[in-house]
């Protein structure tokens, strides 16, 4: 791989320790997949943040890392959700170590340079690039979204190599950086109308047949922004798909030519259901109803303020989101609506990466197919998979 001569000087630790580190993480990525250089990057989105998935080997190679002076890159760059609501874990139940150990990662990361707006959806909260930038993101929803609807350019990046390249400002040129692999290699014709919950169970059922590909989807009726991030978030959860079409919908949906790709699938309106019933795990009533994954926008969280409002919840609610976008929920006046009702807007995590399993909880209630892949595995507990009026239960 060609490197400038700074980039040479940058591996040889001229300037310092943590960005030889970094440059040797991402030397040996653009070696392993033939890349020919490395290229800019105007931002950079890093996962593995969560004390339930890094631990404390984690926390203390962060601290290492943030021990050294360096010169950071200066791109826009920010975190995944953390395993805790970082201000209020205390008043929402969360575990007292846990959390310690949690915002002590996320001041690691700080030090390094990284902000500290923790969220799965950075392109809701400024953390936006541009259509063909050349970016590092490691979220799995956020690498589908950034590189489908908004078209910037990125490979599923690892936790370790975004934070490399947020470093030094340059990420390995292969993979969906490199025009050619971004046409898709499978059409999907969708015969029935779409709504909800069907975009989550759409995207469960194409992730599982395309792997790694990237799907065309030719649909009847068009999406939203947040249709589209459901759809990328299920599609990347149930396969590892990092970029998806959509016809007359997404920026780069007419580069292929659909007469050269040979792979075709139907999606019927019995397949959708069919999908919809097999997310569900039980037959038991949701004791947490957790929303926001991804995390929820402005949008989402308004529609459930207009659900609860002046009802009273039966089972538990967190809507999961941002900091930033709670914020101006609270401005709205859809938090205060949503807390009347008995219900949480919780800000930097979510049901995956929190440690739910100790917190007292069997059956969560989810509206996205990617929680209802994850939580099973990850925590151990049941799930329910519906639409947000079905999942919401009042006394």
């Amino acid at each position: 791989m060609f490197l400038t001569k700074k980039e040479e000087q940058m591996c040889d630790g001229e300037f310092g320790e943590t960005i030889r580190k970094s440059m040797d993480i991402l030397v040996a990525l653009g070696d392993i997949y033939g890349a020919s250089k490395l290229v800019d990057i105007t931002s950079a989105q890093v996962s593995g943040v969560s004390y339930k998935t890094i631990g404390q080997a984690g926390l203390e190679y962060l601290e290492d890392l943030a021990s050294e002076k360096f010169e950071y890159s200066g791109i826009n760059a920010s975190l995944n959700p953390p395993g805790t609501d970082l201000d209020n874990w205390e008043s929402l139940g969360f575990p007292r170590d846990f959390s310690i150990k949690q915002n002590q990662i996320v001041d690691a990361y700080a030090k390094l340079g990284i902000s500290k707006t923790c969220t799965c959806t950075p392109y809701l909260v400024g953390n936006v690039p541009r259509f063909r930038d050349h970016v590092s993101w490691s979220e799995s929803s956020a690498v589908a979204y950034v590189n489908s609807v908004i078209g910037a350019r990125t490979n599923r990046e690892g936790g370790p190599a975004a934070l490399a390249a947020a470093i030094v400002g340059k990420t390995p040129l292969y993979g969906f950086h490199l025009d050619n692999n971004r046409k898709a290699n499978l059409i999907v014709n969708v015969s029935t109308e779409l709504s909800g919950a069907d975009w989550g169970a759409l995207g469960y059922i194409v992730g599982k047949t395309v792997g790694g590909g990237v799907p065309y989807f030719k649909v009847k009726n068009t999406p939203n922004n947040n249709d589209l991030k459901t759809l990328g978030a299920a599609l990347a959860s149930s396969g590892s798909v990092a970029l998806y079409h959509m016809e007359n919908v997404t920026p780069e949906w007419d580069i292929t030519d659909k007469k050269e790709v040979e792979d075709i699938m139907f999606v019927s309106d019995k397949d959708i259901q069919a999908t919809r019933e097999k997310l569900t795990t039980t037959n038991r009533e949701a004791d947490l109803i957790c929303l926001g994954c991804p995390h929820a926008s402005l949008e989402e969280i308004k529609q459930v303020a207009n659900i609860v409002r002046g009802k009273k919840i039966k089972n538990k609610l967190w809507i999961c989101t941002s900091v930033s976008v709670k914020a101006t929920a609270d401005r709205m006046g859809y938090t205060e609506i949503i807390e009347a009702s008995g219900g949480n807007v919780v800000c930097d995590t979510c049901m995956v990466v929190a440690p739910i399993e100790d917190m007292g909880f069997e059956v969560i209630g989810v509206n996205s197919a990617k929680a209802a892949n994850y939580v099973p595995s990850m925590c151990g507990l049941d799930v329910v998979y519906d639409d947000v009026e079905k999942l919401i239960h009042f006394e």
